[in-house]
């Protein structure tokens, strides 16, 4: 199955959802700031992405400049700052047979679908 990690007011994300609509293949949206995603979740994304946690935080969100920013954080400090603020997490995340991408640009998601 695949799976989008969405944010709809994102329009990169919402033209991530675009391509796996026109793809015509089944998926399921997560709509990751109503429905939290937990610490063991991301960890999992965050290693099929084979990316470091800070690799997949927004650095340009106010919250991460006032809380996290210069700070001396662990991997799991920036994950669990990422689960207690998902507007961290950039999107959209696309997990499909074991792989996952970052759909920046949505081009991307065609690769792994």
């Amino acid at each position: 199955m695949i799976t989008i990690y969405h944010n709809s007011r994102c329009s990169k994300s919402r033209e991530g959802l675009q391509v796996l609509e026109n793809s015509g293949k089944d998926f399921e949206v997560i709509k990751y700031l109503d429905e939290l995603i937990s610490e063991a979740k991301l960890k999992e994304i965050i290693a099929l992405l084979n990316i470091k946690p800070i690799d997949l935080v927004r650095k340009n969100e106010a919250i991460w400049k006032s809380d996290y920013k210069g700070k001396d954080l662990t991997d799991d400090n920036i994950i669990s700052a990422m689960v207690k603020n998902p507007k961290l997490i950039e999107r959209p995340i696309v997990v499909s047979n074991g792989k996952a991408v970052i759909g920046r640009p949505p081009s991307l998601i065609i690769e792994i679908i």
